[in-house]
């Protein structure tokens, strides 16, 4: 009679396997392919459907604005102006306007090699006309010191949002102990100003003995000389007279026979606010106005502090009471620009980050000088 033995260790035991209908597996794989298909064609549908009647991308912008496959944008500016946009002895630009142009073209899709700065008088800006050298070109965009002024929007000036908000002020030699704590104090005194402001004007209306010329640096130049008594503009160009240089710059066009000078504040309630000429191209503007809404409010762009403190917080110990500029950028209106849902969640800042940013930046609503 045989008996049963143990296992044998070296004999594999193989244990009893449940294995699960196939019928239902297969069930369950074409059914989540009949998911995701229809997921797709959603997805699909909704693209159509943005397409066609969503806002532009910013894609969109920059092929109806005439920047698809340019390899340079032409910008004018000042070339005079201390702090604002001067011109160095080796052809390079610095200054604040300067530092929004490089923002404002970086969100245009340029790059600051792609940028060429040309220098463009007061009375060119409305046409954007600026010199290249031998000839007068159309620029895309003029950030020069711009004063928006409802006269010239009604002569058909399109201007982006503001980018910077200061005043009216008035300077003259520190020599000169007659103060100045109104225009109404220049009566009888002979005072240069911008030929194209309506600074003009208003100094007549005051009684002063008014000339005009194309360069604020001329009008300074005339202050030293003793040909006028003061000068006026917006004191955040007069500022970058008044304060000592940096002590690296080497302007192209200096002034002779420097003089000590003084800013006065003269209690004008006159807000300047400027702007950037954007051409008749509606997709210019909106590109412009989206480069300075993402400035403002987009948590870690600090573009438009960083231009601030360099060019024009450091001359307001020399200015005294004359504030230069207000320290925070205006507020800017939001353009529509289609971007999909995965843009959003990483791009779009937070609602307490956009409410951060706009915290202290509302002005008062006041009139322009227009310089």
């Amino acid at each position: 009679m045989s008996q049963v033995s143990e296992a044998d260790p070296a004999v594999p035991v193989v244990d009893d396997v449940d294995i699960a209908p196939t019928g239902f597996s297969r069930f369950r794989e074409l059914r989540l392919a009949v998911l995701l298909v229809v997921l797709v064609v959603l997805a699909l549908a909704v693209v159509g459907v943005a397409t066609a009647t969503g806002p532009p991308t910013l894609d969109d912008l920059r092929a109806e604005a005439g920047l698809d496959g340019r390899q340079e944008l032409l910008i004018g500016v000042k070339d005079d102006q201390p702090g604002i946009s001067q011109v160095m002895e080796d052809g390079s630009y610095r200054g604040f306007d300067i530092d929004i142009a490089y923002l404002v073209a970086e969100e245009l899709g340029f790059k600051r090699r792609q940028v060429r700065f040309l220098p463009i008088e007061s009375e060119d800006r409305a046409r954007r006309q600026a010199y290249d050298g031998s000839k007068f070109v159309t620029v895309d965009l003029v950030v020069a010191s711009y004063s928006i002024t409802a006269q010239r929007r009604e002569q058909g000036v399109v201007f982006s949002e503001p980018y910077l908000r200061t005043e009216q002020s008035v300077v003259t030699l520190r020599s000169d102990r007659r103060r100045v704590d109104g225009l109404g104090d220049l009566r009888g005194r002979r005072v240069c100003t911008l030929a194209t402001s309506t600074s003009e004007q208003r100094l007549h209306a005051y009684g002063a003995v008014a000339s005009g010329r194309n360069r604020i640096s001329e009008c300074v130049q005339d202050l030293y000389d003793g040909r006028v008594d003061a000068v006026t503009t917006d004191a955040a160009i007069l500022a970058g007279f008044v304060a000592p240089p940096a002590a690296d710059a080497r302007p192209k066009h200096p002034l002779h026979g420097v003089k000590p000078l003084r800013h006065w504040d003269i209690g004008e309630d006159l807000e300047e606010r400027w702007g950037i000429n954007t051409g008749p191209n509606p997709a210019m503007r909106d590109l412009v106005d989206h480069a300075l809404y993402e400035a403002a409010t987009r948590p870690g762009r600090d573009g438009w502090d960083v231009a601030f403190e360099t060019n024009l917080a450091r001359e307001q110990p020399a200015n005294g009471p004359q504030q230069v500029a207000v320290g925070q950028q205006p507020e800017c209106r939001k353009v529509k620009v289609r971007q999909w849902p995965w843009q959003s969640m990483v791009l779009a800042p937070s609602e307490p980050a956009r409410r951060s940013a706009r915290r202290g930046r509302r002005g008062r609503g006041r009139g322009s000088s227009g310089c």
